[in-house]
């Protein structure tokens, strides 16, 4: 069993990933909640990134879209 502890981490897309507690970020991304096992840190991830779609990407669709469009059917 992996005993090693890991953090979700999240960048400013937020896109989301596991990352190995101990070593240094790379630039625009930050830990999100506490250091888990790969697998609690994973289970996490599925449920909070509930939206593929970078957010940029979101924010393009949901200034170019008119009212009431849902930008995931187009």
């Amino acid at each position: 069993m992996d005993d090693e502890l890991y953090f979700v981490v999240r960048n400013n897309e937020g896109q989301y990933s596991v990352w190995m507690d101990g070593r240094s970020l790379p630039a625009g991304w930050e830990t999100v909640g506490e250091p888990a096992t790969k697998q609690q840190c994973l289970q996490r991830i599925e449920q909070l990134w509930t939206d593929m779609v970078p957010a940029s990407v979101r924010e393009h669709l949901n200034q170019h879209s008119g009212p009431g469009i849902d930008y995931a059917v187009r």
